[in-house]
């Protein structure tokens, strides 16, 4: 969002501040009160007395934002917390049941044998949303203050060292003019910043081109997950039972799945996650959702039932080697912001607790020496580099690179890494990959023409389908429509003179909100894109899949967009 100039702003300083209240922010803030007050506690000389610690959160509430499958593997909660379940983490169920099925258009075929990845015993389903809400609290009676509806909008950067985070303004109108309700954003300064904003984080995308955080990394690369949950009439499908599936509607150039986890209270969680690296400019992950749920054996799970929830969010699924440099002067990176997820289990709540735990250790190591240099909170990546959560990740950290060349090159290579200590195709030690929006082709590439080929019109039914806006209202979505738009067009003649020709727009197809709808411009030179940004997910498909990368996805007003129950 643009800021205005001039403005004077307060000032707040803190100690730490973390950004993003998801699984890793939260464990990061917890973690960091508990070592506090054990060494307060324990007769040291040195005490950290009156150590205060800002939690910040753009959602409305903790919460409202979450978003995930999910099946937790609860080693990391169990690790943060080990009597999570006795202060009344609500879980939906552990898992009963696991199949996978690989779909053809109208047959499914049942695996006899679970791939290790994807075997569950010992976890369990859950909503990510309501199990951060049931942290918040725990977090706040740790002494950290907790505040949401506040989404940073930039670093604070001074002589080369991060010292704090600026709060996006409020009540400025579509012309960027100030409403008679105008309040500045605050800066908050501080000796830490901690980001765990979650996938392509606004704050820590700024670091890595200031600090050049991916160098000698591969690209981290991503997907989008298109999910809705549904309230069944009957017990047909019991919570714990979670499936998993591949093949149909993707092609063999698209990686991808899709899954089906029964919760309590009869709803079932279905999703499809859609690799952002796909070749198809046309390609709709929205529209292969909903084709999904006409698949006979999914309808068949759905029959009766009503649509109650939806949502998106993208994934980070690089690995290991797609992970940026997770520390520097004055700041830490943690959870889906650092790329902490498995892909191969798809799996990373586990991993997030995790990392913001091993980033509040070497926080309180800073805060004792009181040194927040880059040297000293190396030590972050040391404590990664001797955990469980970097052996996890290192045995797939070449599973998604092979996917680049198709689906069956992909599952050779991941079968290979099994046996092979996560090495995989040429027994390579790492597999090289390069950006998702590298891999769209050109239409007259795709299609063999320059016929743009657009995609059959979808019919909803709504009743087993629905279009983007049903789903955008089934999500909860709000956002104050006389704002400035919080999605960044850099080049809009780019999209006019290039785009329409090159790709034929795929902002339309790619977003799972309807939140572009290129429009013919005067002259009849292109098409431009309207901006629906009150449709808006937060899912950052656009910043991340525009092949021009000329988008660029920022915080809105403070409390804008979803507001997710149980997804």
């Amino acid at each position: 969002m643009a800021e205005l100039p001039g403005v004077e702003r307060e000032t707040l300083d803190v100690d730490v501040v973390i950004v993003g209240a998801g699984p890793a922010g939260l464990a990061a803030a917890y973690q960091l009160a508990k070592l506090v007050q054990a060494h307060n506690a324990s007769g040291a000389e040195k005490k950290l007395e009156g150590l205060s610690i800002a939690l910040l959160e753009k959602g409305k509430e903790i919460g409202a934002h979450g978003i995930s499958g999910a099946v937790m593997d609860p080693r990391g909660i169990a690790e943060l917390m080990p009597d999570w379940l006795e202060r009344g983490c609500p879980v939906e169920a552990p898992v009963a049941e696991d199949s996978f099925w690989y779909l053809t258009e109208k047959a499914k075929i049942a695996a006899p044998i679970m791939p290790p990845p994807l075997q569950n015993h010992g976890n369990y389903v859950v909503s990510l949303g309501e199990l951060v809400r049931w942290m918040a609290p725990i977090v706040g009676e740790m002494g950290v203050d907790l505040f949401p509806e506040f989404p940073a909008s930039r670093v604070l950067v001074e002589n080369g060292r991060v010292v704090g985070v600026r709060t996006g303004d409020k009540g400025i109108d579509k012309n960027g003019q100030p409403k008679p309700n105008f309040e500045p954003g605050v800066d908050i300064r501080a000796k830490l910043v901690i980001l765990a904003e979650g996938p392509r984080g606004t704050l820590t995308k700024q670091l890595a081109t200031m600090f050049d955080l991916y160098k000698d990394r591969n690209p981290q690369v991503y997907s989008v997950g298109v999910k809705e949950l549904w309230q069944l009439p009957d017990d047909r499908y019991p919570a714990g039972k979670v499936v998993h599936t591949l093949g149909w509607p993707l092609d063999m150039d698209t990686f991808g799945g899709a899954f089906v986890y029964g919760m309590k209270d009869r709803i079932v969680d279905v999703g499809l996650v859609v690799g952002l690296d796909y070749r198809n400019p046309t390609l709709d992950p929205h529209h292969e959702f909903q084709r999904f749920k006409l698949h006979p054996a999914i309808r068949n799970i759905l029959q009766g039932g009503k649509m109650i929830a939806a949502g998106a969010k993208a994934i980070p699924e690089g690995g290991y080697f797609s992970m940026p440099r997770m520390y520097g002067d004055g700041f830490l990176i943690a959870g889906d912001s650092a790329g902490y997820l498995n892909g191969a289990r798809l799996k990373g709540i586990h991993l997030g607790i995790k990392s913001g735990m091993l980033a509040a250790e070497a926080a309180f190591s800073a805060l004792l020496d009181e040194d927040y240099s880059a040297t000293r909170l190396s030590e972050y990546n040391d404590l990664f580099e001797n955990s469980w959560a970097k052996d996890e990740l290192w045995s797939q950290r070449n599973f998604h690179q092979a996917f680049e060349h198709g689906q069956i090159a992909g599952l050779a290579n991941a079968g290979l890494g099994m046996i092979t200590g996560g090495r995989g195709f040429g027994f390579m030690n790492r597999l090289e990959g390069k950006a998702g929006h590298e891999h769209m082709e050109r239409i007259q590439r795709y299609f063999g023409s320059e016929d743009p080929h657009p995609p059959e019109k979808m019919k909803f039914d709504n009743s087993y389908t629905f279009d983007k806006v049903s789903d955008v209202y089934y999500g909860g979505v709000v956002h104050e429509e006389n704002q400035p738009a919080h999605l960044l067009i850099h080049d809009t003649e780019v999209c006019i003179t290039r785009c329409t020709v090159e790709y034929g727009n795929p902002c339309q197809h790619f977003c799972p909100a309807n939140v572009y709808e290129p429009q013919p411009t005067a002259d009849g030179r292109g098409k431009v894109p309207f901006l629906n940004f009150t449709n808006c997910f937060h899912c950052k498909t656009c910043d991340i899949m525009d092949p021009y990368q000329v988008i660029t996805w920022v915080p809105p007003e403070g409390g804008g967009g979803p507001d997710y129950k149980k997804l």
